[in-house]
């Protein structure tokens, strides 16, 4: 698939997809919409010291940068496992300007996360363990993998993507969670609410970043 770099409101990059006419990240800011979305709403809201994410579409490995960095604040240690289909190349990943924007010296961090072994448990930092599972969310199977404490739901948009926001796919990730797992996804539409809500998670909607009224968050 061809991808286009592209620089998003507050400086840094997303990539854009012609053949889907869709963006990896939001165009008002990629940084700034993750930081909401996925580390406050959600990776600070997890009372545990040990926390194990999964994340749909791993994508740039921008959420998996930030939290990294996020366990380096706060004294946690994090597995991340993170599905993808379509890995970026070292080309289209070598251009992202996201270490450069951080203030903090995670350039070699960032790399490693890209290059580092597939369908591999490997050691990042000391407390940073990272999965990427090569695959397809619609047909693996979550049997090998610890359960999930935290969802970073980043897939593409419903109406660009349908067949991973199926219900479906929430029931599967729901089972493989623990009790009081946590769900969280830039998307607030309203028919994706009351599936989460059907399989078992406690939804609301909350403030969306920048650019974006609202989003979803839920308990299992």
């Amino acid at each position: 698939m061809k991808r286009i770099l592209k620089l998003t409101d507050d400086g840094s990059h997303t990539l854009y997809l012609p053949e889907m006419d869709e963006n990896y990240h939001s165009t008002h800011g990629a940084i700034q919409e993750s930081k909401h979305v996925f580390i406050e709403a959600g990776l600070k809201q997890i009372r545990k010291k040990e926390i194990t994410v999964f994340e749909v579409g791993f994508g740039t490995g921008l959420n998996a940068l930030l939290t990294l960095l996020e366990t380096e604040r706060s004294n946690i240690s994090v597995h991340y496992i993170g599905i993808e289909k379509y890995p970026l190349n070292s080309e289209e990943y070598g251009q992202l300007n996201y270490a450069d924007l951080l203030n903090s010296n995670c350039q070699k961090e960032f790399q490693y996360i890209h290059q580092c072994e597939w369908n591999s448990v490997q050691a990042i930092t000391d407390s940073f363990r990272l999965y990427k599972l090569r695959d397809d969310i619609i047909s693996c199977s979550f049997a090998d993998l610890p359960r999930f404490d935290l969802i970073y739901f980043d897939a593409f948009a419903p109406n660009k993507q349908d067949g991973v926001w199926d219900i479906e796919i929430f029931r599967k990730i729901q089972a493989h969670c623990n009790p009081d797992a946590r769900f969280v996804t830039y998307c607030a539409k309203g028919s994706v609410r009351r599936d989460l809500q059907e399989v078992g998670f406690k939804m609301e909607r909350i403030p969306g970043p920048p650019g974006k009224k609202e989003m979803l968050t839920g308990i299992n």
